[in-house]
């Protein structure tokens, strides 16, 4: 329940964003911005919260989240479009309310880490695995063979 939560959040976000950006500067209309929302959407819960928030944290994947949804709105502004101020300031535009609709995200799935299977992995497993070995203890028996 809590990822349907989180994905309808997301969704609700690209698509006010998405009708901020690309109906503000391009025709898109209101089948394209609801289909483009939605892979917008699960690529960003793919990518980004199933992947890169569990493993390296919230920052990382809140930039993920941005150039995500900046990368997605230039490809869809160059498709409808020429003039690349348009497409840039339309991504600009997209890209900053998503990523500050993703903070809310965030915290929301931080709150809730108990009830997503992704974070309960990374819980278990220890945030930061980069120093598991930095402080291990060496075996006496290696030591002396050598």
């Amino acid at each position: 329940m809590r990822t349907i939560m989180v994905l309808l959040m997301k969704y609700v976000a690209c698509v006010i964003a998405y009708a901020v950006g690309l109906d503000l500067f391009f025709a898109a209309n209101i089948v394209e911005i609801l289909s483009f929302s939605l892979f917008t959407t699960v690529a960003s819960y793919l990518l980004g919260d199933m992947v890169i928030l569990p493993q390296i944290g919230k920052r990382a994947a809140l930039v993920v989240d941005f150039l995500l949804a900046y990368t997605m709105v230039w490809i869809f502004g160059n498709i409808l479009l020429d003039n690349y101020m348009q497409i840039a300031w339309g991504s600009i535009i997209s890209a900053f309310i998503i990523a500050g609709a993703e903070i809310f995200v965030h915290r929301y799935i931080s709150h809730h880490a108990s009830d997503f299977p992704f974070e309960r992995a990374s819980m278990k497993m220890g945030r930061n695995i980069a120093y598991s070995t930095e402080f291990a203890e060496e075996d006496i028996h290696d030591r002396d063979r050598k």
